[in-house]
């Protein structure tokens, strides 16, 4: 693969996770202002899927596909990720929760071993391992760790169960109707709670907070998509820890959330691992669809 052709995915991948990020911190200026997490997860996905619903182009049959068990617990797996996560946005720093949140390429490497077999190599052990580290450095269990950094584990906890599910249906449905899955299930499973929540009082910022949080959230797993179309998901995977840097300059600019030493060392470490898994994967030829 040309440089070119590298710094053209990562750029791809880079941009998706910023979308991403500006949701997530959107998110966390609603809760943090008093709006219920599930409120604001419950919006997101009914906005992401009435916005990404034109661009899936789903087939009326197609629609059949998402009585597979499988595809409803992953989207059971990413609804709770989302609410998890907006509940720890609620009082912990972006940086921090996303560190945490990097527990999930952990938990999806070690499903994947236990069910599919698979067997890495000694290079990927041991960058996951210094991830995992650098995890441990963020979290700081029982040394400080509060009920926030809890959730953001619960989320990537989630999320690792929700990239195992997706590589089990890996080829089995096209990444657009695999997405917009999500989008519908979660909406279903979260109407009780979104309906039933307590509504802020109304305003302009509040509204507009809200749409960005969906349309940033939506905009950038539907980039993530592309991504993937553009490149093996081996090679674009470490990519998305450069959203700790997204989280990062977001969350000084923000809300002014400068990591302590030990928080910044972590996420030095997590983003070493992204890189390191990158390097590894460098030769790998791009696939474009």
């Amino acid at each position: 693969m040309s440089a070119f052709e590298l710094c053209r995915i990562a750029g791809t991948v880079f941009i998706a996770v910023t979308l991403i990020v500006i949701g997530d911190t959107c998110g966390k200026l609603l809760t943090a202002g008093g709006v219920n997490p599930f409120l604001v997860a419950f919006s997101r996905f009914v906005i992401g899927a009435l916005a990404l619903w034109p661009l899936a182009r789903i087939r009326f049959h197609e629609l059949a596909a998402y009585k597979d068990w499988r595809v409803i617990l992953r989207a059971v797996f990413i609804t709770c990720a989302i609410c998890s996560i907006l509940t720890a946005l609620k009082t912990e720093p972006i940086a921090n929760v996303f560190g945490a949140f990097f527990v999930g390429p952990l938990i999806s490497f070690v499903l994947a071993i236990i069910f599919l077999s698979e067997r890495p190599s000694r290079t990927q052990s041991v960058l996951l391992a210094l991830g995992f580290l650098g995890v441990l450095l963020v979290v700081k269990p029982g040394f400080g760790a509060s009920t926030g950094i809890f959730f953001a584990v619960l989320a990537g906890v989630c999320y690792g169960c929700y990239l195992f599910m997706t590589k089990l249906l890996a080829g089995a449905m096209r990444p657009s109707l695999l997405l917009m899955s999500q989008l519908l299930i979660g909406s279903i499973l979260l109407t009780p709670f979104g309906l039933s929540a307590d509504m802020p009082e109304q305003s302009t910022g509040l509204w507009l907070l809200i749409v960005l949080s969906a349309l940033g959230s939506a905009a950038g797993n539907y980039v993530l998509v592309v991504a993937n179309k553009m490149a093996d998901a081996s090679l674009v995977a470490p990519l998305v820890y450069s959203k700790l840097i997204s989280a990062t300059v977001l969350g000084i600019l923000v809300f002014g959330d400068w990591p302590d030493s030990i928080a910044l060392l972590g996420l030095t470490l997590i983003i070493f691992s992204g890189l390191g898994s990158l390097a590894a994967t460098r030769g790998m030829p791009a696939r474009y669809a």
